[in-house]
């Protein structure tokens, strides 16, 4: 049974080190991408995964689709556009000393953007599915996104396939919409609830103290899980990362032992935690191992250069009980 994950896939372009963007004369590229980066993951986690999204016709959109082949992430779903269509970029600065990551997105007129509800066959899509995924950034790109979006839900709903949403406020794509009334009913469809206290805050609308936020969540919306990650920025390449997880069987708050990571790369560290917490969850595991499996997937990723995250289950296990012993 697989996970089928939906969203953009997207060209990263980055500076080498420390470089700013507009004054280097070089650019990396990476394949990337919320949704993709959780599926690429979970595939590293030996859950099957299967990817759908909206490429264009042309070297780049072919390009996406072998770098996705490569990882073994299935793509028979995915769609693809003709007549101009793009395909997403953006620009990731790294940032250095007192300098800030800097993200610009250059996504507009998309190909993902313009897909409608009536380009995917959810009934199909979801027969040998046992997960959906899906994240905030995709109702940020359009009605026509957003609404294939919260169709894919309620078909896995009906269903009984599990549902997951990672908020994933991006603050530049909505342009000062108001994303609390779609991210609402989106909410409300999830069995599993993903976010750190800013997207709460910007998304849902909700704040508490302390751990209470995950179980407050919980009971508002009805989920089964809710995960609270939590990034400090000790220093310019120094990150310390944790997370909770309220289990609504159990009815408790656990936390995650807290890693201080040396940065590589911060891009993705949510995503591999997702793919983590889904292969726990997958696997029937506690609560408590669940987010120590989730914490130490995310911090793992945060030292590997690109979007995608490539631990193995025995690498993050090992992590694991390495933070258990000290």
């Amino acid at each position: 049974m697989t996970v089928l994950t939906f969203g953009e896939l997207l060209l990263r372009l980055s500076p080498p080190g420390e470089e700013r963007l507009l004054d280097s004369p070089v650019l990396h590229t990476f394949f990337g991408g919320a949704e993709a980066n959780v599926a690429v993951a979970l595939r590293h986690l030996g859950v099957p995964a299967s990817y759908i999204t909206r490429l264009p016709e042309g070297p780049l959109g072919d390009a996406g689709l072998d770098a996705l082949r490569r990882e073994d992430v299935v793509v028979d779903r995915v769609l693809r556009a003709g007549g101009g269509s793009r395909l997403g970029l953006y620009f990731v600065e790294p940032g250095a000393d007192l300098r800030a990551m800097r993200v610009v997105y250059d996504r507009a007129g998309s190909a993902f953007s313009q897909i409608t509800p009536a380009d995917v066959d959810w009934g199909a899509a979801l027969a040998h599915a046992k997960w959906l995924h899906g994240t905030g950034i995709t109702p940020a790109l359009g009605d026509g996104p957003a609404r294939a979006l919260s169709e894919g839900f309620a078909a896995a709903c009906e269903r009984g396939v599990t549902v997951s949403l990672d908020l994933n406020y991006r603050e530049a794509l909505w342009r000062g919409r108001d994303p609390r009334p779609v991210l609402e009913r989106l909410a409300r469809q999830a069995n599993v609830l993903i976010g750190n206290r800013e997207a709460v805050r910007a998304m849902l609308g909700a704040e508490a103290s302390g751990d209470a936020l995950a179980s407050a969540l919980a009971d508002r919306f009805g989920c089964r899980a809710v995960a609270i990650t939590q990034r400090e920025i000790l220093g310019p390449r120094e990150h310390a990362w944790s997370a909770v997880l309220y289990d609504s069987r159990a009815g408790t708050v656990v936390r995650s032992y807290r890693h201080v990571v040396q940065v590589v790369d911060r891009v993705g560290g949510g995503d591999s935690f997702t793919a983590g917490l889904i292969a726990a969850l997958l696997a029937d595991r506690s609560p408590q191992d669940a987010v120590e499996f989730a914490a130490a997937a995310g911090a793992l990723k945060l030292g590997q250069a690109g979007d995608f995250g490539r631990s193995s289950t025995p690498e993050v296990s090992r992590l694991v009980e390495t933070a258990r012993c000290t």
